[in-house]
């Protein structure tokens, strides 16, 4: 058998069926922008490997971090130990952080990193003698993992329904509805204000992906919801979460999404925005935990993060049991955290908030004119994200064919053609993807997806 046919007859893909699984290609290297397939043939990689390669694969910076750190420890347990690389990450973490958030738990995975921030929620009110407050209120539209506390906190009519069997109830509020450059609108607001009030009591923390919703609902909102959501967790006793593994690391424009939150002008295409005036973080909207993953290490390696305050890290340990009680095998793996370090190194070196403009100003240029065609039901744009929500995708030939034609890797899902290209990528790559994005979208509508299938 050749790699591709064994691939085919025994190996699961993410979302697809071992019986009728879509193709796949068969990757020998990458560098920068570009996948290098086993046949010669290269693809711009318009989806950053599902959002997590910002400074291009293969950097040799983060290479070179791990090939030093692998000649001295690949792993020990941390418990009962600590290594240089995770202090050494804890510490750039709490530099960039938002003020306060300097207490670092270490996670494998995105997913692990949001159950650890509900615990953490959790355990917090436990310790303050209110083991009832053990809910979480989420937003409808929000994704936030595939594991079973992080499905149950995700948008409840979702990928994740054939699952609700083994999901413990949580609460859900509507999904915000005022776009990210529409005028504020103080009733989107209402639907969290009412589950907080019938809850009240119940309730450990609310949770949502800053600015933008991703992998259920690809949607980019008015940062003044956040600042509402604050003061009504504050007015309610309850803990507020913001989920950036997806959004963080400049990919809507600045360092983190939630510092949208901090003043209104007006850029230079005239639209009204919210802008953060310090990219430290200090005078912004602060969550009490928050979640950093995906371009943590440059998507070299998997690694992600949970980041709480003094007041929720300093409750729990002074609360029974004083420990918290979560531990993953391979927390604050070395490898990992010394490509999250050489990461983190590149981010502060290079002017990501600049690039990722360009990347906006390009994509708004070409994408935005196919507003109002046929099967085209919305464009959005924001930082180095792009969104053409459709009636429905193309058949899946079609997309192939896009793919090939263009050179561009894209993994459109549900109603949406997308790219979150990654941060490097210059003028003439997002041209090639705008290109391949409008050819995908200007094509023919693909059959209705049959009841239960899903389509990512």
């Amino acid at each position: 058998m050749t790699t591709l046919e064994y691939d085919r007859a025994y190996i699961w893909h993410p979302y697809a069926s071992l019986n009728n699984p879509p193709p796949v290609r068969e990757v020998a290297s990458a560098s920068g922008v570009n996948l290098t397939l086993a046949n010669g043939k290269t693809l711009i990689d318009a989806v950053s490997s599902w959002w997590c390669v910002a400074h291009g694969h293969n950097h040799p910076a983060i290479v070179e971090a791990i090939r030093r750190q692998s000649e001295k420890l690949c792993h020990v347990m941390f418990g009962g130990f600590t290594h240089e690389p995770a202090v050494e990450l804890a510490q750039k973490l709490a530099a960039i952080a938002p003020a306060g958030l300097n207490r670092v738990f270490f996670a494998d995975s995105g997913s692990i990193s949001v159950e650890v921030a509900c615990k953490m929620a959790v355990q917090y009110h436990v310790a303050l003698g209110h083991p009832e407050r053990n809910r979480i209120v989420a937003l409808k539209g929000g994704y936030h993992g595939d594991t079973s506390l992080c499905m149950a906190i995700s948008d409840p009519d979702g990928m994740h329904t054939l699952f609700k069997g083994i999901m413990t109830q949580q609460f859900f509020a509507e999904k915000p509805s005022c776009g990210f450059g529409s005028d504020w609108d103080p009733t989107d607001i209402a639907s969290l204000t009412k589950v907080l009030e019938e809850h009240d009591g119940e309730i450990a923390a609310v949770i949502c992906e800053p600015v933008f919703q991703a992998a259920n609902a690809m949607n980019f909102y008015n940062p003044a919801y956040l600042a509402e959501m604050r003061a009504l967790c504050d007015a309610h006793g309850v803990l507020l979460i913001f989920d950036e593994i997806a959004a963080g690391f400049y990919r809507t424009g600045p360092l983190w999404a939630h510092q949208w939150t901090n003043r209104l002008c007006s850029d230079a295409t005239g639209m009204s925005r919210p802008l953060c005036p310090d990219e430290t973080g200090v005078g912004c909207l602060c969550p009490d935990i928050m979640t950093v993953g995906k371009a943590l290490t440059g998507g070299h390696i998997t690694l992600a993060a949970t980041l709480a305050s003094e007041k929720v890290a300093e409750t729990i340990s002074n609360g029974r049991p004083s420990a918290f009680m979560h531990g993953p095998t391979y927390m604050a793996n070395p490898l990992a955290c010394a490509a999250a370090c050489a990461s983190l190194d590149l981010f502060a070196q290079t002017d990501y908030a600049a690039n990722v403009a360009k990347i906006e100003h390009a994509f708004a240029a070409g994408l935005l004119p196919l507003k109002g065609l046929p099967n085209v039901t919305d464009v959005r744009v924001l930082g180095a994200a792009a969104v053409i929500e459709v009636e429905r995708l193309p058949a899946r030939h079609d997309i192939e064919r896009v793919i090939d034609k263009h050179g561009v890797w894209l993994r459109p899902f549900g109603n949406f053609i997308y790219a979150m290209p990654p941060l490097i990528s210059n003028g003439e790559t997002i041209a090639k993807i705008t290109m391949a994005l409008a050819d995908l979208a200007l094509s023919k509508p693909g059959p209705a997806p049959t009841d239960g299938d899903f389509h990512e």
